[in-house]
């Protein structure tokens, strides 16, 4: 199993980016798949995840209504789009098929929030 994260990068307070998860090793169609974060200092926090078929989604309380998450499993890819972006956004991104990230198999990309 391996992800490799991209399309981080800093952005102003209110702005937005857009990430891509691209994923190997597995059976990427019949796999939930999920977005996970991690600040300096602190926890990994789950923030998203979405079912193989796309029918279920699912944001922690925080990113709700601001945060997307999408698939292409024609690409085997995830996206999660990141809107009216905070300050507390900022953090290491890893997409994985559990609610956590091991560094070792999941590649994340930062995302610098300054105005």
């Amino acid at each position: 199993v391996r992800t490799v994260a991209s399309g981080g990068g800093l952005v102003q307070p209110g702005g937005s980016l857009r990430l891509s998860c691209a994923a190997s090793g597995f059976t990427f169609s019949a796999a939930y798949m999920h977005w996970v974060r991690q600040a300096p200092g602190k926890e990994l926090e789950w923030v998203a995840g979405i079912s193989p078929a796309s029918t279920t989604i699912y944001y922690t309380d925080s990113v709700k209504g601001r945060f997307t998450i999408s698939r292409d499993n024609a690409k085997s890819t995830v996206y999660l789009d990141l809107n009216n972006l905070r300050t507390e956004d900022a953090a290491m991104y890893y997409c994985s098929t559990t609610r956590t990230a091991d560094k070792n198999h999941n590649q994340g990309t930062q995302v610098t929030i300054s105005s």
